[in-house]
């Protein structure tokens, strides 16, 4: 049985999902961003208490299919932004859509309506929070992240940066208070 949770979007989330269900003596097959799988069937009462238990976390178990299919959706650009490094071989409406097997036409729409924003807004504002991420760190140059996070150049970096942001990449690195989003709250 697969268990869907909102808002599980990094490894510390999947160790506190972990824990959670060990306290509570529940196996799991696996625990990945955004779903468990566990062998067995819950009861009401234990779903209920995992739920509450994971709701003191900001963590939530979600049942609707459109809120799951969103959640999915999200996992995937997290994923893809902050785990992976490796460049897309194909257009990502048509990675999403092979991913998910959905239409991504549906997809996009129903993201807007639930989420307020699109796909692309939701998957270039993680794009910066990473490249906020690179550029507190102080590990990369410009010229680097920007061909970790797979710009085409460092302008374009620089142009999709200032418009989410209302700085220049140089300018964040130089504010003494750099403020970054949480990963749930985008």
């Amino acid at each position: 049985m697969d268990i869907h949770i909102k808002n599980m979007v990094s490894n510390r989330c999947i160790l506190i999902v972990k824990s959670e269900l060990e306290k509570l003596g529940l196996q799991y097959v696996s625990v990945h961003l955004g779903v468990v799988e566990i062998p067995d069937d819950l009861t009401e009462a234990m779903y209920n208490h995992v739920n509450l238990n994971l709701k003191k976390w900001g963590l939530s178990i979600i049942t609707d299919h459109k809120l799951i299919l969103i959640e999915k959706i999200k996992t995937i650009i997290i994923d893809l932004v902050h785990y992976n490094d490796n460049q897309l071989k194909i257009n990502f409406s048509d990675y999403l859509s092979q991913k998910l097997n959905y239409d991504y036409t549906y997809m996009a729409n129903l993201f807007s309506e639930n989420q307020g924003m699109t796909i692309e807004h939701f998957f270039l504002s993680h794009k910066i929070e990473r490249v906020k991420e690179f550029l507190i760190y102080d590990e990369l140059n410009i010229s680097e992240i920007a061909d970790k996070m797979h710009y085409s150049n460092v302008a374009h970096l620089s142009s999709q940066f200032k418009k989410i942001t209302g700085l220049t990449p140089s300018q964040y690195k130089h504010l003494k208070v750099k403020i970054r989003k949480p990963l749930e709250r985008i």
